[in-house]
């Protein structure tokens, strides 16, 4: 008689179809002011209470009656027709016979244009999605509050949890919280995060929910969800935890399914973890509580506990589980919609695993016919993934066999169901293409409209004087940055122009330093020709003196000069000097054929110290006709080196046989020309470099100068 009666319960459940979501809400009818409170009940076993708003949302099925319960009116109770929104309006009671009635009677109002277009939405959810998300932009258009908004937003976000858009459904339920705070919506959130691999996101939404605001199947849900999330970042010992805690809330409070599942869920934990008795134990327990639900629930729990068999090689217990499991399969397969081709409890895939099993046995003989039931259920039902996989399967077992013949022909079959689940696949994935466009074109729609919501609702929040004072704030500060910029940009051109303008004082200064001391000195020259009475080489010497005169003095404003003039101003300036010392030393100037000697240029008398230093300093002094080298030759195609050696006394010598007087003149000319290269190099960026050193490893050194040069 028991079995009986739980067969006829079970069916009548299947029969009354799948639960839906009943919205409604409670008020005083005159002031329309909401009741808090308020237990909502179902014959089911679903419970739930009227918030700060007087609403309330409550799990049910067509044909359950609502049980609405305070203590300050009579209890009323309603049969529920479909996922309808009720509204109760309590009136004042006049009549004190009633015993703890304030208010008695009871109705239900006219629907609001903003309400329907969401209960049309939720109607459509499973059905068609873009028409859902339809609903859903037209309501928001309706929307008159925030907490409307924030409905309307919680059934977007479940529109697209639905549709495994779970990135959208992330953004849709955040946007419904921001309009209203509500326990179920963070709970949907910190899901819709797991679900998109946002795992630490889900667990701070998890934990950031105030536990004690919530009811005890909530409760359940939050520890569920939490141990689901450690379950998948492989935190088992977290996950255990979590799980322990939501069955001590299911248990002491009598949650039925949330006792089967987290039983359930237990046991999968305990068997990812790798301790497969631990697991048994609780799958023995999930597999006795879901038997005493409904043969849904119960085959669903008896195909996880046949995947766990299969896990541990037990083929055996496996088998057995699954013709269980199909038999039941078969008597509610025409009863509910909940089985397609994407659920579990399909028979062509029980059918398909339960021959995998034998195979695993070689027990090919009972093999086989499952494994031909189940290609031929596949097929007729067009379920080509599992129709690939079982004629796979079968050619394998036929090959194991020794039926090669047969083998060859599965395979075939293989072969030809691979090309058609190929096409099909590139047909989902244009189709999946297009669906997603529609969906973010309308998700695009609509957060045009929150924009332009949120906007609104600013500007009606804000009085125009704050508004007004917030515009001179903000133009106040940029106005300010703008002067700052300005400013800045100004500060730093002048001192640019400032530092420009002191280099280029500078380098005058120096250039007019250099030429009283380069015609002191060849003066100096003449009057030792005048004096050794030799008035013909002096009046030589003077006519190539009035040439590299005018030419450096054509030459002192300019910063650089051709190569090719400094050139001719170099070879005219040694050939006076060597007048001198003729019998002090000989000199050579070589040019590099390959250098483009106009394609450079040259500080003016860079290179006249340099070889006035070899001569007066060092070749000057030397026992033996010494000699000058001047080289000119090109590195790389943009750079040039320019060197110059004398085989003299070297400079540690020179320095020794001269007057405190001579070392403090030729200090300042050699500062003068550092000086010169530094701002040259600041100005020009490194254009000339200068490496001073010792020419030779002998008794008489010499110097060597080495001027890099680099190309504009």
């Amino acid at each position: 008689m028991s079995s009986i009666f739980l067969n006829a319960q079970n069916n009548d459940v299947l029969n009354r179809g799948p639960k839906f979501t009943i919205r409604g809400s409670v008020v005083e009818s005159d002031t329309q002011k909401p009741i808090e409170n308020v237990n909502i009940e179902v014959n089911g076993g679903g419970y739930s209470a009227t918030d700060v708003f007087g609403e309330f949302r409550i799990e049910a099925r067509k044909g359950d009656e609502l049980t609405i319960r305070h203590k300050d009116f009579e209890t009323v109770f309603y049969i529920i027709q479909s996922n309808e929104r009720i509204k109760v309006e309590v009136e004042a009671n006049d009549n004190e016979d009633v015993k703890k009635s304030k208010f008695k009677s009871i109705s239900r109002t006219p629907r609001e244009s903003f309400k329907p277009l969401i209960d049309s939405a939720e109607v459509y959810l499973k059905k068609d999605a873009k028409t859902s998300i339809q609903f859903i932009a037209d309501a928001l258009s309706e929307s008159n509050s925030t907490k409307q908004n924030g409905e309307a937003y919680e059934v977007l976000g479940d529109i697209y949890m639905y549709w495994k858009q779970y990135d959208l459904a992330v953004s849709n339920y955040r946007i419904s919280l921001q309009n209203t705070k509500a326990n179920v919506v963070s709970l949907k959130l910190a899901k819709a995060y797991m679900q998109n691999k946002n795992y630490q996101e889900s667990l701070q939404a998890y934990n950031g929910v105030n536990k004690s605001e919530l009811t005890n199947w909530q409760l359940c849900n939050l520890y569920e969800g939490l141990g689901d999330v450690y379950l998948l970042t492989k935190s088992y010992n977290l996950s255990l935890g979590a799980y322990q805690d939501g069955l001590q809330v299911a248990q002491k409070h009598l949650i039925t399914p949330k006792i089967t599942d987290l039983n359930s869920k237990i046991a999968q934990t305990y068997n990812a973890k790798g301790e497969t008795q631990k697991a048994q134990g609780f799958f023995n327990k999930s597999m006795k509580l879901a038997n005493s639900e409904n043969k849904k629930r119960a085959v669903e729990e008896q195909i996880k506990v046949a995947d766990f068999k299969n896990e541990v090689n037990n083929y055996s217990d496996e088998i057995e589980l699954r013709k269980e499991a199909l038999n039941t399969i078969s008597e509610i397969e025409n009863e509910a919609d909940f089985i397609n081709n994407e659920s579990a409890l399909t028979p062509q895939k029980q059918n398909y695993k339960i021959g995998n099993a034998y195979a695993s046995q070689r027990d090919y003989g009972n093999a086989i016919p499952y494994l031909e039931k189940s290609i031929k259920e596949a097929d007729s039902k067009e379920d080509l993934i599992v129709q690939k996989d079982a004629t796979r399967k079968l050619s394998e077992v036929y090959r194991d066999a020794g039926q090669f013949d047969k083998a060859l022909l599965a395979y075939q079959d293989y072969v030809e169901l691979v090309d058609k689940l190929y096409s099909k696949k590139e047909q989902e994935i244009s189709q999946a293409a297009r669906f997603s466009k529609d969906i973010v074109s309308k998700q695009n729609r609509i957060s045009s409209l929150e924009s332009d919501r949120a906007l609104s609702e600013s500007k009606y929040q804000l009085s125009k004087e704050q508004a007004k004072r917030q515009k001179l704030i903000i133009y106040s500060l940029i106005g300010g940055l703008i002067l700052l910029l300005i400013g800045a940009f100004l500060m730093y051109k002048y001192i640019k122009q400032q530092r420009l303008a002191n280099n280029l004082l500078a380098l005058k200064s120096l250039r007019s330093q250099m030429n009283p001391h380069f015609i002191f000195n060849a003066l100096n020259s003449v009057n030792s020709f005048i004096a050794s009475n030799d008035e013909r080489t002096a009046n030589k010497y003077l006519t190539d003196f009035s040439l590299l005169m005018r030419a450096v003095l054509e030459n002192s404003e300019e910063d650089f000069i051709p190569l090719e003039k400094e050139i001719k101003l170099l070879e005219l300036y040694t050939k006076l000097e060597h007048f001198r010392f003729q019998d002090k030393f000989d000199y050579t100037i070589h040019v590099d054929e390959s250098i483009a000697v106009k394609d450079f240029v040259i500080p003016p008398m860079l290179l006249q110290p340099y070889i006035e230093n070899a001569v007066w300093h060092g070749l000057r002094y030397k026992k033996t006709k010494g000699h000058l080298n001047i080289a000119i030759k090109q590195s790389t195609p943009n750079e040039i080196k320019i060197i110059i050696t004398d085989d003299g006394i070297g400079r540690e010598k020179s320095i020794a046989l001269k007057t405190k007087n001579q070392q403090k003149q030729n200090s300042k000319g050699m500062g003068n020309i550092k000086k010169r290269v530094s701002i040259l190099n600041e100005m020009y960026k490194d254009k000339v470099d200068v490496l001073i050193d010792d020419f030779q490893n002998k008794e008489d050194a010499g110097t060597k100068v080495i001027v890099t040069l680099k190309k504009d």
